[in-house]
């Protein structure tokens, strides 16, 4: 197995793909499909484009739908969420399908789709991440932040160090596919324990702060509350596996 850290889907080697892309947006994408999925949604189906996402979900009756749209952090007004997790409880995702888009992941997730095995992992469940992937051992594996339109985030980078962490054996260099997993597994080292302040610290948790979203970034910081792991089924379609 090699692993690789990629910052952003913009840094990913063009034409190719890898075995097993884990597609991480900690500042709440990857966060809130996870969150929806454990609170009972059918599906989550995400696009990059919010007019494709009207478009395409008008297939369904609106009692078997929901539309989550962010941009900037604030909710797209044409649907009915944004992006907070808070949001997605069991009362309102259950039984229901969902079509997201946002800022960056959903971005993150069309660059990896043709991937042999697609999945999105966060804080709060990027346990279910390194279980999959220590019980199949996929050759090659992408660990793939979304950042923030193209730049680098340290909430993404922080959970791809987690997962690299219990995945590296560091008598195998073999495994290190790139530098980026070093740096990446020592700012989780330096900070696994502060996740909520390295949160605050961060560009994108500056932008959530200053929209008065603190229970989201406080909701987001915390570590493996849920062992669900969200894995594509088609392009850009996530289901339940646990």
């Amino acid at each position: 197995m090699k692993i690789f850290v990629y910052h952003t889907p913009e840094l990913t080697p063009e034409n190719q793909v890898p075995d097993c892309a884990v597609v991480i947006d900690v500042l709440r994408a990857t966060t809130t499909i996870a969150t929806a999925i454990n609170g009972g949604a059918k599906s989550v189906k995400a696009f990059s484009d919010i007019d494709l996402l009207l478009a395409e979900s008008e297939v369904l009756l609106a009692k078997e739908r929901l539309r989550l749209g962010e941009r900037g952090g604030k909710k797209v007004e044409s649907c009915d969420m944004g992006n907070s997790p808070l949001d997605c409880t069991r009362e309102i995702v259950e039984g229901k399908q969902l079509f997201i888009s946002t800022t960056n992941g959903t971005r993150a997730l069309q660059r990896v789709q043709n991937a042999d095995v697609v999945m999105t992992a966060a804080m709060i469940n990027y346990g279910a991440a390194v279980k999959y992937i220590k019980s199949n051992h996929p050759e090659i594996v992408w660990l793939v932040g979304s950042g923030w339109e193209g730049g680098y985030s340290l909430e993404d980078t922080v959970c791809a160090g987690a997962i690299a962490s219990e995945l590296i054996d560091y008598n195998n260099v073999d495994m290190i596919g790139n530098d980026e997993v070093i740096s990446a597994i020592a700012l989780y080292h330096q900070w696994k324990d502060n996740l909520e302040d390295l949160f605050a610290l961060a560009s994108h948790g500056q932008r959530l702060l200053r929209l008065n979203l603190v229970e989201d970034l406080k909701y987001c910081a915390q570590k493996n509350i849920m062992d669900i792991l969200p894995m594509q089924k088609q392009k850009n379609t996530l289901v339940f596996t646990n």
